[in-house]
């Protein structure tokens, strides 16, 4: 089974075809305010109109209020949520019961002492996705385009997601070393801030798809 792709941060129903079209497993919809990328929920109800039953959607929110995930769940029905702020394994847990959506969880990765945060959330979370921790004065929880040492997630077993500085270039590479189960991908498909390139998208779900892990191919 191929790895799943997420292509994050669309924002036009034509990237939400486009994504369909190659292959992709997910689009995300961010709805944090101090994002380049953020949307309106209006805006994410189109798209997500567009996207059912092509692609799923996932609802990206940062410490969300319970009127956000109320107005997200009633008005834009995600197939998923994703938590890329500071919640607490008990608020994941309140906000799956609250919405009765599976939800990922986003964990900061500078080196592999971030990576024992992971198993609080066991619990609570469908999936962790680890990302690359920001820099001191990064604006934005995610999306930055950083990379991590990937080889701290080698030896850990999935499914799990991986995020943070991927590129059409890269991904390969970084779903043969860590194993990952999904891989989430903003800036690296990306021609200016928030403006994703077709082209880019479709390179990076291609390269995605024919990815094969490590482990995996030596098991064959």
């Amino acid at each position: 089974m191929s790895v799943k792709v997420k292509i994050c941060g669309v924002r036009t129903p034509a990237i939400v075809e486009e994504a369909a079209d190659a292959g992709a497993d997910f689009v995300g919809l961010v709805l944090f305010a101090k994002s380049p990328r953020h949307i309106e929920l209006e805006e994410a109800r189109v798209l997500a109109a567009v996207a059912r039953g092509r692609i799923g959607t996932v609802a990206v929110m940062v410490d969300p209020e319970d009127d956000l995930v109320d107005g997200v769940l009633a008005m834009v029905g995600p197939d998923f949520l994703q938590l890329h702020g500071s919640e607490t394994p008990e608020r994941v847990a309140a906000i799956k019961a609250r919405t009765g959506l599976p939800v990922m969880k986003a964990i900061p990765v500078a080196d592999a002492a971030d990576l024992a945060d992971a198993g609080d959330y066991a619990a609570s979370a469908d999936y962790i996705l680890f990302d690359a921790k920001p820099t001191q004065d990064a604006r934005l929880p995610g999306g930055n385009g950083l990379p991590f040492d990937w080889q701290v997630l080698a030896g850990l077993a999935p499914p799990f997601a991986l995020s943070g500085g991927l590129t059409p270039d890269n991904v390969g590479e970084a779903i043969r070393l860590t194993g990952a189960s999904l891989v989430d991908v903003s800036s690296g498909v990306e021609r200016a801030v928030g403006e994703k390139d077709a082209r880019l998208v479709r390179s990076f779900i291609e390269a995605a798809k024919a990815a094969v892990p490590q482990r995996r191919a030596k098991a064959s």
